[in-house]
């Protein structure tokens, strides 16, 4: 269920507001005079959302270029590889 509170709450409980974001990771959404005006999350939620919304935009643009016709590389090869160029570097 989403915690919604009115703006207000944002200035006089601002404090309760962020320990809530970064407790259960999830936005607290704000209304301002009854309608719904913007979202406040911890920094961690917010960096996580966009991880994951530019990995979505590659797998979409990876996605599209396979329907274009472009060849991929065989997951096995390049695996191979990767390991013989890290191995022993790390």
């Amino acid at each position: 269920m989403p915690n919604i509170r009115p703006i207000s709450d944002l200035r006089n409980n601002s404090n309760e507001i962020s320990e809530f974001c970064k407790v259960t990771r999830e936005p607290v959404y704000i209304t301002k005079n009854g309608v719904g005006d913007m979202v406040v999350m911890s920094m961690e939620t917010f960096e996580r959302r966009e991880a994951q919304f530019e990995l979505y935009l590659k797998l979409a643009e990876a996605e599209m270029e396979i329907n274009e016709g472009a060849e991929g590389e065989d997951f096995m090869t390049f695996a191979r590889e990767l390991r013989k160029n890290v191995h022993g570097k790390i």
